[in-house]
């Protein structure tokens, strides 16, 4: 589990990350969103030990990762693929980590073999790895200790369609079986079918957090919901005091997608559809919740401090 609590940053007279809170919990795939100098990268830099908080705390199973004996095999971290010594081959990177963190030798192998850099790519020297390559490297690393959190900022960069779609099975797993993920990413739509719950970071501050369904939900208007009998759907919708609009092929219903499956349920109806309506998604979300707090932006979100530019941002 990761807990930030309180978390505030600041660098000399500029607040970078504003009494931030969130939790990402077991089973969970945590979407972490924000505009340029927003505070996510600050915000993971202090959760891995590599900033300190200026105010609060971030945790990761209830201890600082300064505090973590053996911090490798309970959280993995990528947070700059570039960060690995261009001398050195691919097997090599790995197999240094093992050592130091102790794990065993045949660590390598499965990781190599799972981010598909067996035969001539682990022999290479990471200077000659394309960004993709030094992703799948960097995603190995974080893997090497069987941790059960990781903590990713844009994993993705430099990865193809087919990669893309690798990374998200590979994370979606960890997580179903029972592992933690925070992940920071642009691609919004990647991030709209991976998580599970997001965090919206703008000007230092969070915006909105929540599970996804909700929040998509509450910024679109509603849910648009098919079903095989909207009528009885409907009533018993309407019977629980929820407002219900026929629309097309379907209903767009005002209410979270808790109450529509358990109105289906109730009703004995089979559920076929069930979608922000109006379809614009996590990108509506992102774009409604963080107006006017990019770098360079006239506005601030509240009354926050402005935020300072993160130099990895």
């Amino acid at each position: 589990m990761i807990h930030v609590e309180h978390l505030t940053k600041r660098f000399g007279s500029q607040v970078s990350v504003d009494d931030v809170s969130f939790t990402c919990t077991p089973g969970t795939v945590t979407g972490f969103l924000g505009p340029n100098g927003a505070g996510k990268t600050t915000t993971m830099r202090v959760l891995c030990g590599l900033s300190r908080a200026t105010s609060g705390s971030a945790s990761v199973d209830g201890r600082a990762y300064a505090d973590i004996p053996n911090p490798g095999r309970v959280v993995g971290v990528l947070l700059d693929a570039g960060a690995t010594h261009p001398g050195r081959r691919g097997r090599e990177v790995l197999t240094l980590a093992a050592r130091t963190m102790g794990a065993p030798s045949s660590r390598v192998d499965e990781m190599l073999e799972l981010v598909k850099l067996t035969g001539r790519p682990e022999r290479l020297r990471t200077r000659q790895y394309s960004l993709g390559m030094r992703q799948r490297l960097g995603l190995a690393a974080a893997l090497l200790g069987d941790p059960q959190v990781l903590v990713l900022d844009e994993p993705a960069n430099g990865l193809d369609p087919e990669g893309i779609a690798w990374m998200r099975g590979l994370l979606r797993g960890f997580a179903d079986r029972g592992g933690t993920v925070l992940l920071s990413s642009h691609l919004l739509h990647e991030v709209e079918a991976l998580a599970d719950q997001l965090v919206v970071i703008g000007g230092g501050r969070i915006v909105a957090s929540g599970s996804k369904d909700e929040l998509l939900a509450s910024t679109s208007g509603g849910l648009t919901v098919t079903s095989l009998d909207d009528a009885a759907l409907a009533a018993t919708l309407q019977a629980g005091g929820v407002s219900v609009t026929p629309s097309g092929d379907g209903l767009v219903v005002d209410a979270a997608p808790e109450t529509v499956g358990r109105a289906a349920l109730a009703a004995r109806v089979v559920l076929t559809g069930l979608a922000p309506a109006g379809g614009a998604g996590l990108e509506e979300l992102f774009f409604t919740m963080t107006a006017g707090t990019e770098l360079g932006s006239a506005q601030t979100p509240g009354p926050a401090t402005a935020p300072s530019k993160e130099t990895s941002r």
